[in-house]
């Protein structure tokens, strides 16, 4: 796997993290924070990564 590939999977799990972390608290604007700076970094990530060729 490579470290591109390790990251992605890293941040996913975090994803996870803190989605139910803000499940968990909805009105915690740091928990708030930072699921969005976990789900931004992702997708940078993610629109990064070359896509299928045809």
């Amino acid at each position: 796997m490579s470290g591109n590939a390790e990251t992605i999977d890293t941040l996913k799990h975090a994803m996870v993290e803190q989605l139910m972390g803000v499940i968990a608290a909805p009105d915690d604007e740091d928990v708030a924070r930072a699921a969005d700076t976990v789900v931004r970094d992702l997708d940078a990530l993610l629109r990064a990564e070359p896509g299928p060729t045809a």
